[in-house]
């Protein structure tokens, strides 16, 4: 008589798929989208510098490469501009560097590996908390991900399509922030420690990517050369420090900092062997899923499973940006940011297959539910630390910043002053008068600090023509420049209004605004 089959466990019973992958990461998309949606009243500084850029399609921007802000510009097209559309679009932005991540681990592992080691990077703060920030490190993840996959397959295989692609992506990559330079030495060093670069289908395939690369980045250096090389002047700027030691000090909030971010997953990895320790190899009344418990000695962890080259191309390529970075600190004094990491870390979740052992589909099944709880405590915890706790104590938060307020005020001071004509231009910073916009209407402009060059969507010296608000706020992080304060200054209207900030408690935000009159030029012209 032939035994009888262990039972199913019913969850992941077969190998997880496309499928199932997709519906984990809509499920992370909808979970942090919806609740920051709910909780705040305006976006973080970042998406909303993404919002006022979206007017217009430019090659390049005063601070950085253009890509996030045509993606915003083609989301604004289609959606609007409703405060959470950055929680959105830097949500998407997340989930589309996971996929990729899967990708490559689909490739060097098994399905269920793929998805502990999906599942594992997903809980770090760069793609759950700080995946609500739509800025250029969010929008990057997808591109240095999918870089990374591309070039993984295009040394494994060297098919020219590969090689074409990644040469694409990596163009595509540095469109979105010139950091993307960092991963491609670490792309460099690999293959120089690998031998690949002692393979002559390497250059071969090097020099096809090199020149998709071009195409693609083509257009953004004839617009850098046209504008002084603007963005790289800021990019060298934020690098500045105090001296040496001021470095030294930065270098340890930054490391501090990153420890944090990466701490979820570290909080995944302690839980599921705290489970694994109380529970075993068994789930309860289950056997796993056709896989035998045999008990001759433990089994051995699943990043030793994984074949030496590929072991060595995630050292390489996944540590290298992280080790490189800090190496150039500590010899240059340069300042390091926090944030300026987020693409450093796409492939630690691999690393924490150096902890995992056992039944695949016991162990994933665990790391699923695992990953989805702690998704699911810091959206909840985040939403209402940033909403109704802020509104509560009436901290002064970006998150409950009183956008609609404001903008209503400032129209009903153009109405009074400017009747019948729409408002279409709000000088201002980009903070203030991003808020005032998006609630003013579909065709309101900033015109940031009264600066062309900050704001290409006007063309230079049109500005003003038909008229603009002017608005500014020395305790409502507005603090006008010299241009604003000066136009503010000859303004025929003028006055100031205070609101709440943050509810009964917060603090009182001074609106002062100021009414420019529409030209002779535009008054002809209607």
């Amino acid at each position: 008589m032939l035994p009888a089959p262990p039972p199913k466990i019913p969850l992941l019973s077969r190998p997880p798929g496309t499928g199932l992958v997709l519906l984990c990461l809509l499920c992370m998309i909808a979970l942090w989208t919806v609740l920051c949606a709910l909780s705040h009243s305006a976006p973080d500084l970042d998406g909303m510098e993404e919002l006022v850029w979206a007017a217009s399609l430019e090659l390049g921007y005063t601070k950085h490469p253009p890509l996030p802000s045509w993606f915003m510009h083609l989301a604004t097209e289609l959606l609007g501009r409703p405060v959470w559309l950055p929680f959105l679009m830097g949500q998407i932005f997340s989930a589309l560097g996971l996929w990729f991540v899967w990708k490559l681990a689909r490739d060097i592992t098994t399905p269920r590996r793929a998805l502990i080691a999906t599942l594992l990077v997903s809980v770090t703060a760069y793609f759950s908390l700080r995946g609500t920030i739509y800025n250029h490190n969010t929008a990057q993840l997808w591109s240095i991900a999918a870089s990374i996959w591309l070039l993984h397959r295009a040394l494994r295989g060297g098919r020219t399509r590969d090689w074409v692609l990644l040469g694409i992506v990596s163009g595509l990559a540095m469109l979105t922030k010139y950091s993307a330079l960092i991963q491609f030495a670490a792309f460099f060093l690999y293959m120089l420690r690998s031998g690949a670069l002692r393979r002559p289908d390497t250059w071969r395939g090097i020099a096809i990517a090199a020149l998709a690369f071009l195409v693609v980045l083509g257009p953004h250096l004839w617009w850098l050369d046209q504008h002084r090389f603007e963005p790289l002047h800021y990019a060298d700027a934020s690098l500045q420090t105090n001296g040496r030691l001021a470095a030294l000090k930065e270098l340890l909030h930054f490391t501090l900092d990153q420890a944090g971010r990466l701490a979820p997953m570290a909080l995944v990895l302690a839980a599921w062997a705290l489970w694994r320790k109380r529970r075993g190899d068994r789930a309860p009344g289950h056997a796993a899923n056709d896989e035998l418990f045999a008990g001759a000695g433990p089994a051995p962890r699943y990043w030793h499973d994984l074949a030496a080259e590929d072991r060595q191309f995630l050292l390489w390529v996944g540590l290298g940006p992280l080790l490189s970075t800090v190496l150039v600190s500590v010899v240059l004094g340069s300042r390091l940011e926090a944030s300026w990491a987020s693409t450093f870390f796409v492939l630690f979740g691999f690393y924490g297959l150096g902890w995992l052992r056992g039944p695949e589909v016991v162990q994933l099944r665990r790391i699923l539910i695992l990953a989805a709880t702690l998704h699911a405590l810091l959206a909840i915890g985040y939403a209402t630390a940033r909403g109704p706790i802020a509104q509560l104590t009436g901290h002064a938060s970006r998150s409950t910043y009183p956008g609609p307020e404001l903008a209503a005020h400032a129209l009903r001071h153009w109405q009074e002053h400017q009747p019948g004509r729409p408002l279409r231009v709000v000088v201002s910073n980009t903070w203030l008068g991003g808020n005032i916009a998006v609630h003013a209407g579909p065709a309101v402009r900033v015109w940031i600090d009264a600066s062309d060059e900050q704001s290409p969507w006007f063309a230079p010296g049109t500005a003003l023509r038909c008229g603009a608000l002017v608005a500014y706020s020395e305790d409502g992080r507005a603090t006008p420049v010299p241009a604003v304060r000066a136009l503010y200054d000859a303004a025929p209207w003028k006055g100031m209004d205070e609101v709440r900030w943050s509810g009964p408690k917060g603090p009182l935000i001074d609106l002062h605004w100021a009414v420019l009159p529409a030209t002779p030029d535009c008054l002809k012209g209607n």
